[in-house]
């Protein structure tokens, strides 16, 4: 029994043994994978940059791209030509750079020293890549370019002018610093309101330069005019210093001012249902005046001929003077309707007794019309012995029968009396020539005419 316990007890602890080396292992392996994954996400490209002056920059300032650390300046030498090589390092979030890229120094901050940085423009993925050491060239580089520089441009005069504004500044600003610092905390929404606003002015550059340039003529011609414009304001106090000495009727007419807004008040407030309706009326019109357009386009050239239409209308209508036009006349029409009324009456009613006698001569319209015309062409001609008449027979209404004498006419018909009828006094309209194949005529009006379709003339039958 002894003896099993101590085997069970070796074999206890080599699994523990065992255990304990797997786990070192593990950890080992995580130790050397953490290790390479720093080691390489550590790893950092060198390069040379040259510009005309290092701009304060000293050891250790940041390498930004897009306003992002991605690394630091190692250290700033001079070349054999004078100008400041800058040594950075940049780490494999942006390198390797490309051909193309840039660099400038920049400042943090206009209020400190040495608070400078290079700020790099990297060059576009496709452009072949610069191995670490390469130069970028000083017609790559931007030098920052500090007040004091800008302020040794300026002479002397002008230097010590704007000591002045400085001070002039700082005495004006004396005792009024908590209203300062309110308007510096509006400041920045004035800049941004300020920058849309001349966005928007410069939307448009075409009608911003109109503007411009209409502004300019109208300031040039009030120029033109200042004794004018004297005159106006001299007028003006004039006219504002008679107003100050009629104080008593401007305070009677400023008390009778408030009824009068209170009662406009409420025709305001009546007006309100009104705009609702118009505001519908208008959202209704609005579908059909999107065709108007091409409408008007087109009706323009109409209005444009009918202008002289409408100024000779406009003439006939109203013109200078007495009895010359057409109100006149229409202002006297009255009168002369008192005067027509009883003839129009008589009028009326010869006109319905007349209705009959129309409607019974309406269907032989075209046989008076015949008959005027040939009455008139057979008396027309004349000669010096006055008129005479052409008078042609109808030969197939009779016919010619040769004898010795020379021949002789027999009217064709029964009893040889076809051409010479008699009593044949209600012919109905039409009857003058052949019956038509369709019937059309003789026109009976279906037989509501007083006429007998038989009585036509020999031969038309």
């Amino acid at each position: 029994m002894a003896d099993r316990g101590e085997e069970t007890a070796a074999g206890v602890g080599e699994g523990l043994t065992a255990v304990r080396g797997v786990a070192l292992a593990a950890l080992v392996l995580v130790v050397i994978v953490v290790a390479y994954v720093l080691l390489r996400g550590g790893t950092s490209y060198h390069y040379q940059l040259l510009f005309q002056n290092a701009g304060q920059l000293v050891s250790g300032d940041q390498v930004q791209v897009g306003g992002v650390p991605v690394g630091s300046v190692n250290s700033i030498g001079l070349t054999s030509d004078n100008q400041a090589s800058i040594t950075v390092s940049v780490n494999n979030q942006v390198a390797p750079l490309h051909e193309g890229t840039t660099a400038t120094i920049r400042a943090t901050s206009l209020s400190g020293i040495a608070n400078r940085y290079v700020a790099i423009f990297p060059g576009p993925n496709s452009a072949p890549q610069l191995a670490t050491g390469s130069v970028l060239p000083a017609d790559r580089t931007t030098s920052i370019v500090d007040l004091d520089q800008l302020i040794d441009t300026l002479n002397a005069p002008t230097r010590h002018s704007l000591q002045q504004v400085i001070q002039g500044s700082a005495e004006s600003y004396a005792g009024e610093q908590a209203n300062a610092n309110r308007a510096a905390r509006y400041f920045n929404p004035l800049l941004g309101t300020s920058q849309r606003l001349i966005g928007e002015l410069l939307a448009d550059q075409q009608v911003f330069t109109n503007f411009l340039v209409s502004s300019s003529r109208t300031v040039t011609a009030l120029a033109a005019r200042s004794p004018q414009l004297a005159d106006l304001v001299s007028s003006g106090d004039a006219t504002f210093g008679a107003i100050a000495n009629q104080n008593a009727a401007l305070s009677q007419g400023l008390q009778l001012l408030a009824p009068t807004l209170r009662l406009a008040n409420t025709t305001f407030v009546n007006l309100r249902s009104t705009l609702g309706d118009l505001t519908n009326l208008v959202n209704v019109s609005k579908p059909a005046t999107r065709n108007l357009t091409p409408f008007l386009i087109q009706l323009r050239p109409l209005v444009a001929t009918a202008v002289p239409t409408v100024r000779d209308l406009n003439a006939l209508l109203y013109k200078p003077g007495p009895n010359n036009d057409l109100v006149d006349i229409v202002r006297k029409l009255p009168a002369l309707q008192r005067v027509l009324k009883p003839a129009a009456a008589d009028s009326v009613a010869a006109l319905s007794q007349s209705q009959p006698v129309l409607s019974f001569i309406r269907p032989y319209t075209p046989e008076l019309e015949g008959w005027i015309r040939d009455f008139g062409e057979g008396a027309n001609s004349y000669d010096a012995n006055g008129h005479y008449a052409r008078i042609s027979p109808i030969f197939d209404l009779f016919d010619f029968s040769p004898n010795p004498s020379g021949g002789l006419l027999t009217a064709v018909g029964a009893g040889g009396t076809a051409g010479l009828q008699l009593g044949r006094t209600e012919r109905c309209p039409g009857a003058a020539i052949q019956s038509a194949a369709d019937n059309s005529n003789p026109f009976t009006d279906s037989g509501g005419l007083d006429c007998q379709p038989s009585q036509v003339p020999p031969g038309t039958g």
